[in-house]
């Protein structure tokens, strides 16, 4: 049984998101990700200005004048999610938490998608993949990949990007238009996974943060405790030194993410737990539909 703020918030995120979905990405999802390429659709007559390279000629023969081959874009694409759900992005400095963001983002991603008639599908992950909702089409669809995005309880605390990404390979043949939802707190080696998930699927990842994580306030003496190991530790954030340590390495940490990201062909979007996502997302969109013109 689902408790009923779940299904309150799920209708809440339905709700905004797909104001969203209208009134801001209308038409720049359908402009920026495109189908598997042509498919054949019917013969006809052909009429003075068509490309003689379309010609049919063995219906041109059977009938003795002229037919071409008519194409349409094959449209439908298939969208994954993958979404941590991992303990560091229980983290909000704000009245929002990474991890409500993150199924904001998906939510958003999810209406954008089946507004264009593709199918969705979701990928659960910590340090192992914890859930999977496969790909398919329709509201009532995107809002069960809406309520296990919130409403999933994780059994794992960690965070582990490998698993997910092999897990997409591996479920997925085809290729598939796919957003990496996450905070990337991880120590792992995502090189090689993320090379390969880039040349099999149109990888897309978007870096969820707070930016309290890289400015830290002056609040004395604080105990600290690690989301996803347990650790405790106490940091004496009157230190002006302590508190750029701290941010230092969160900007490390976050520069290499996005240069590891780049270098292996994988777009990025950064956006911030109680901070309008809007512009990064139009952003992403316009600045792709430049780069697929030239």
């Amino acid at each position: 049984m689902i408790p009923k703020e779940i299904i309150k918030k799920v209708r809440q995120i339905q709700i905004r998101t797909r104001h969203k979905v209208s009134d801001v990405f209308a038409g720049e999802y359908h402009s920026v990700f495109k189908g598997r390429g042509m498919e054949f659709q019917e013969v006809r007559e052909y009429v003075p200005g068509d490309d003689i390279r379309s010609i049919d000629w063995n219906v041109t023969a059977r009938m003795g004048h002229p037919f071409v081959k008519k194409f349409t874009e094959e449209r439908e694409l298939t969208v994954m999610l993958l979404l941590d759900i991992s303990a560091s992005n229980l983290f909000g400095s704000t009245a929002q938490l990474k991890k409500d963001l993150a199924a904001e983002l998906a939510a958003v991603l999810a209406f954008a998608a089946i507004q264009n008639h593709d199918r969705v599908g979701l990928v659960l992950f910590s340090d192992e993949v914890e859930g999977y909702v496969a790909p398919r089409k329709g509201v009532s669809h995107v809002l069960r990949v809406i309520r296990e995005a919130l409403y999933f309880q994780p059994k794992r605390r960690g965070t582990r990007l490998v698993p997910a990404l092999d897990f997409l390979n591996h479920v997925m043949a085809r290729k598939t238009v796919s957003f990496l939802i996450s905070d990337f707190v991880s120590d792992e080696d995502l090189k090689p996974a993320l090379s390969v998930t880039a040349r099999r699927h149109d990888l897309i990842a978007l870096l969820v943060g707070d930016r309290r994580e890289r400015a830290w306030p002056s609040a004395g003496l604080v105990e600290w405790r690690d989301a996803e190991t347990g650790r405790v530790y106490l940091a004496d954030t009157s230190s002006s030194a302590v508190r750029r340590s701290f941010a230092e390495l969160q900007q490390d940490r976050r520069k290499q993410a996005l240069s590891l990201l780049r270098g292996c062909g994988v777009d990025a979007v950064e956006v911030h737990a109680g901070e309008p996502y809007e512009r990064e997302l139009m952003k992403f969109f316009q600045t792709r539909e430049r780069r697929f013109r030239t």
